[in-house]
C-alpha cells in the first residue's frame, strides 16, 4: 500500500511503500491504519498511526490540518482526503485524522431548488463551495421542489436523494470517489467477490426486526385548494397489519402530483418498507473492492442465506501484514 502526505508547498512525503529505503520523501512507517466508509451521513475516514521517529524518517517531515492525504494499492484508488487532527507527544506515535470532502459538507446553508434532479443538487452545492465532482448519475427524477432553510449541505443532499428513492424505486449512493463527489446507481456497484462460507469471512451475527423502518400502512395526504381539506390516499398490508399490528408511515406530498403519481409513491414506499429488517454483520479477510454503497453477495449456510447485500458501513483495517474488515450489511 502506497501512502503520501502532500504538505501543498511542494512537499510530499511517503509514509509507507514498497522500496523506501533511501528515498527523500521517506517520511517513517505507518503501523496501523483504518479506513471507514459509510452508506449515509458521514464522509469516508482514515485514521493512520505512525511510528515516531521510523528508521526512513526524514527529520524535516511535518504533517498539518489541511494536508492531503493519498493512499493507493495497485489497481485501487483507495482515498483521497484532508488531514482533519493530528495528535503527537514527545512519547507517542503520531495520530492522523482524515477525512474526504464529503467532511465540507457538514456546513450549513439556505437553498431553494425546483424541478432538479438530485444530481443537479449536488452540482449546484459543489459548485458553491467549490468541491470537485465526478461521475454523476441521471436519476430521471425531478423533485417538483425544496426549501431548505439553514439545513446541513449533507442532509439536503440525502433528502433529495431519498425524495427519489421514494418516487422512483431506485438507490443511488453518494461517496467520494478518490477525490470527486460521485453519484452512482446501488445495483451498478455490485462487486464480484462473494463473503461468506469458505470465502473471506471469519465471523458473522444476523438481527431481524420490525422495530424501525417497517410499515404495512401507507397514508399519504395532499392539500386541496378547492375544498379546503387535506385528501388522504391509503394503501395497506393487510396479511402483515395482521401479523404484526398497524404499522403506519405518514408523509405529505406535493400539491402538483397526480393521483397515478401518488400512487406510484405509495406502492413504491409500501414495497420498500413493508417487510421485516435485516441486518447483518460480518468480519472478515480484508478486499478493497468492498466499501460501503455497494451490493456484495453473501452466502451462509448456518441461515440459510444467500442473497445480495447493501453495504451501509465498512471499515478496513491495516496492521503489519493484516488486512481485515468489518461490514454491516442490510437487505434492501
Amino acid at each position: 500500500m502506497d501512502i503520501f502526505i502532500d504538505n501543498r508547498d511542494g512537499n510530499v512525503w511517503q509514509v509507507s511503500g514498497e522500496a523506501m529505503a533511501g528515498k527523500e520523501n521517506a517520511a517513517g512507517l505507518v503501523s496501523e491504519l483504518t479506513w471507514k466508509t459509510e452508506r449515509t451521513g458521514s464522509p469516508g475516514s482514515v485514521d493512520i498511526t505512525l511510528v515516531k521517529d521510523g528508521i526512513y524518517q526524514n527529520k524535516k517531515f511535518k504533517v498539518q490540518n489541511g494536508d492531503i492525504v493519498r493512499i493507493t494499492k495497485g489497481k485501487y484508488k483507495i482515498f483521497y482526503g484532508y488531514v482533519f487532527s493530528v495528535e503527537q507527544s514527545e512519547k507517542s506515535d503520531m495520530k492522523i485524522t482524515a477525512y474526504d470532502q464529503i467532511r465540507y459538507l457538514n456546513a450549513n446553508d439556505t437553498y431553494v431548488f425546483k424541478n432538479l434532479t438530485a444530481g443537479a443538487v449536488i452540482k449546484r452545492i459543489a459548485e458553491d463551495f467549490k468541491l470537485k465532482t465526478g461521475m454523476i448519475a441521471d436519476t430521471g427524477y425531478k423533485i417538483p421542489a425544496m426549501v431548505e432553510d439553514n439545513q446541513k449541505l449533507l442532509d439536503i443532499i440525502y433528502k433529495a436523494i431519498d425524495q427519489t428513492l421514494m418516487s422512483t424505486g431506485s438507490i443511488y449512493v453518494f461517496y467520494d470517489d478518490f477525490g470527486a463527489l460521485a453519484l452512482k446507481r446501488a445495483a451498478d456497484m455490485l462487486v464480484s467477490v462473494s463473503v461468506g462460507d469458505g470465502s473471506l469471512m471469519t465471523g458473522y451475527a444476523l438481527k431481524k426486526s420490525i422495530d424501525s423502518e417497517t410499515y404495512n400502512y401507507v397514508k399519504l395526504v395532499q392539500d386541496n385548494k378547492e375544498s379546503g381539506k387535506r385528501d388522504a390516499y391509503v394503501y395497506q398490508d393487510g396479511n402483515n397489519i395482521k401479523k404484526w399490528g398497524k404499522l403506519q408511515l405518514y408523509d405529505k406530498v406535493d400539491e402538483k402530483m397526480n393521483a397515478a403519481q401518488i400512487k406510484q409513491k405509495a406502492q413504491n414506499l409500501l414495497t420498500l418498507h413493508n417487510r421485516e429488517s435485516k441486518s447483518l454483520s460480518i468480519d472478515a479477510m480484508g478486499d478493497l473492492s468492498i466499501r460501503a454503497g455497494c451490493y456484495v453477495p453473501v452466502f451462509i449456510d448456518d441461515l440459510k442465506l444467500s442473497q445480495v447485500y447493501l453495504v451501509d458501513s465498512c471499515t478496513h483495517k491495516f496492521s503489519g501484514l493484516e488486512h481485515t474488515m468489518s461490514l454491516e450489511l442490510k437487505v434492501i
